[in-house]
């Protein structure tokens, strides 16, 4: 049985749980009328929600402030701060888990491998704390839209994200961290298991008989791969957000 705060909806035991980069919105831009749209359509179907690495500042600028009133649940930072019909649930927390002097090591390393870098452009915020992760960016968050794109060229090329994970996996073989690459200019570091899968453990309980999950970043190292191949959710990969609103029409007639 649907637990009843959903049982209006046409198919209550339906979730249906989307990325928010590349997925709803372009990177780090704003959510379309049209996506805000089909959503409205949708959530009156079946169950929505939410899941990216950012905390819920930035999902706010992007999907709008009342964003957790729009959808049947919100999780930020892959679902360490998470609300179910605009009330939160328990987090969880990176420093605890890592411990002041582990990461400290941790973010001494990342510092003094960024300045070593070779770059044509550097701005600001280049380690990024966040609740359940960190987010580390070698041109810094700080990057218009146009840099952004520039540096998503130059790291194809250079594969300059890549080879920083790859380094901080050999200094750092035995901390149980799991680097995952998203968006176009920076990568999260977080607690093995805290990737997106993290976000069904708050779902669990609410009986869903089927799980769908849209994302963009889809590949192995994707920071999307882990749910999208997870056997409790059905994956379907974007490219873009109008790719999301073709396939959610197709999928349930909107």
């Amino acid at each position: 049985m649907p637990v009843s705060e959903f049982a209006y909806k046409e198919s209550p035991e339906t979730l249906v749980l989307f990325d928010v980069d590349g997925t709803l919105t372009p990177a780090r831009l704003t959510v379309s009328d049209e996506v805000r749209d089909t959503l409205a359509q949708l959530r009156k179907k079946v169950c929505i929600g939410f899941v990216g690495g950012s905390d819920l500042s930035k999902q706010l600028e992007q999907l709008g402030p009342n964003v957790l009133n729009e959808f049947d649940y919100a999780f930020s930072e892959n679902g360490l701060t998470a609300y179910r019909l605009g009330e939160e649930l328990a987090s969880q927390s990176f420093i605890n888990w890592l411990g002041e002097e582990k990461y400290n090591k941790l973010a001494a390393f990342i510092l003094k491998y960024l300045g070593n870098m070779e770059l044509p452009k550097r701005r600001g915020t280049f380690l990024e704390f966040r609740n359940g992760m960190i987010n580390v960016s070698p041109i810094g968050r700080n990057a218009s839209t146009e840099e952004r794109n520039e540096f998503e060229r130059f790291d194809k090329e250079h594969q300059v994200r890549a080879k920083f994970v790859e380094a901080l996996k050999k200094e750092f073989p035995d901390l149980g961290l799991t680097y995952s690459i998203g968006g176009q200019i920076s990568f999260d570091v977080f607690p093995s298991g805290w990737d997106k899968t993290y976000c069904l453990k708050h779902v669990a309980d609410d009986g869903f008989k089927e799980i769908h999950f849209f994302g963009d970043k889809t590949s192995v190292g994707g920071n999307d791969y882990e749910i999208y191949e997870d056997p409790r959710t059905i994956g379907h990969s974007v490219q873009t957000p109008n790719d999301t609103v073709r396939i959610l029409r197709e999928l349930f007639q909107l």
